[in-house]
């Protein structure tokens, strides 16, 4: 029988045959009281699951924040547009190059003898470099000295016998034909003489290249030899000396700006600003002195070189330095802080404020760009007022609520371009 009570209800486990007397009962079969069993416990799993979700779902309505409320003015900081002058700038990447550079090479063949100079050192015109072994060398002067010695006796000879034959032919005891002879003698070992002099004097001067010195005053490279090497005439590379003071900075150049710098350097020598990459010091000044005959078909650019002081070695050969240059100077142009162009997919533009408090954006000219400045040739005229930060918030149309530059209070925009 199946028997439904309030007891069964919240005690399932209480066997069907012992069920309190209020209770009403059909004549089922007693293997249903199980199921029904089983049912009314998933009946109350499920009333406290709905139950607990309510409960989640009431406390998170409650606790929520309210929805903010779009569409109110953006805020932005705001400059106007000035009038003013500004030089046009033209700034590249150059590279050091040293005024004069040599790979010293030897001039005899031989065998390093001692090495005299450190890596990186400051040499000056002939100072010692290295020495090769001069013994072969000093046996060849004494060689050639000596075939002299003989030349210089013989020739003594040759011209005291011309002397003795023509003091016998004035006297008839001998005849012309003797006289002419002696003297034939004698004038070969003088050419004899002549010649064994200079080849003294080659081999003194082979014997002098085995001192190799300092070309000129400069900065001495790595070590390429050591004592004991062998080396060739003309191929053994001994030493790479740099003159660094003054120095070269060669640099590349736009072909649309060859007329302005001809231009400018036909006038003379034209100022360049140098700097090191991202150094706060001071940088050095220099004189472009030299522009290419030829623009590189490849890169579109010509190559310029500027010479520069560089008292201390303070710049190296090879080093990456920043140049400026001035091309031209920009008269009653409108200026504006460089924060307020912003680059897009269609160039240059900048968010322009108008009097209803709402922005549009303009297409600019730029003309040039200089200590936080930007010269525009179109798209903005002086007096108005454009968007200096937060143009990141804005679009076309949007109200701003402008901020002048400096932390002032709010203002509008009419009220901030005034």
């Amino acid at each position: 029988m199946l028997r439904l009570s309030l007891t069964r209800l919240f005690n399932p486990h209480l066997a069907p045959n012992r069920a309190p007397s209020t209770s009403l009962s059909f004549g089922l079969p007693p293997c249903l009281y199980t199921m029904n069993s089983v049912k009314r416990t998933l009946l109350v799993v499920g009333i406290l699951t709905l139950a607990g979700g309510g409960l989640w779902y009431w406390s998170s309505k409650r606790s929520a924040p309210p929805p903010a409320k779009a569409g109110g003015p953006v805020p932005v900081i705001v400059a106007q547009a000035q009038s003013g002058s500004m030089p046009m700038l033209l700034n590249v990447v150059g590279r050091a190059e040293a005024y004069e550079g040599v790979t010293v090479k030897s001039r005899v063949d031989g065998q390093v003898l001692a090495v005299n100079y450190t890596e990186g050192q400051a040499v000056r015109q002939g100072d010692v470099l290295l020495r090769l072994d001069p013994a072969d060398f000093n046996a060849k002067v004494a060689q050639a000295e000596a075939v002299v010695a003989r030349d210089q006796a013989q020739l003594a000879k040759a011209r005291a016998d011309l002397e003795r034959y023509q003091g016998l032919k004035a006297r008839g005891f001998v005849s012309d034909e003797k006289v002419n002879e002696v003297r034939t003698n004698e004038a070969a070992a003088a050419a004899t003489l002549k010649a064994d002099q200079a080849a003294l004097e080659l081999a003194r001067l082979q014997q002098s290249y085995t001192t190799v010195r300092a070309p000129f005053s400069g900065i001495v490279g790595a070590r390429l030899v050591f004592p004991g090497s062998t080396v060739k005439i003309n191929d053994t590379a001994l030493a790479v000396v740099n003159r660094v003071d003054p120095l070269y900075v060669s640099f590349a150049v736009p072909e649309r700006h060859l007329q302005r710098l001809r231009q400018a350097v036909s006038k003379g020598p034209m100022p360049v600003q140098i700097a090191l990459p991202g150094s706060k010091e001071a940088g050095f000044e220099g004189k472009a002195k030299f522009i290419d005959n030829a623009v590189d078909a490849t890169t579109g650019t010509i190559q310029m070189k500027a010479l520069l002081d560089n008292k201390g070695a303070r710049l190296t050969p090879g080093q990456f330095l920043n140049v400026s240059m001035v091309l031209d100077q920009v008269s009653d142009s409108v200026l504006v802080p460089n924060e307020a162009v912003q680059q897009g997919a269609d160039g240059n533009f900048l968010y322009a404020v108008k009097a209803d408090d709402t922005v549009e954006v303009r297409k600019l000219e730029i003309i040039a760009s200089h200590q936080g400045m930007t010269a525009i040739g179109k798209g903005v005229a002086v007096g108005e007022t454009v968007v200096t930060d937060g143009q990141l918030r804005l679009t076309p149309g949007a109200m701003i609520k402008a901020k002048p530059a400096g932390g002032a209070a709010p203002a509008s925009p009419a009220a901030a371009a005034k």
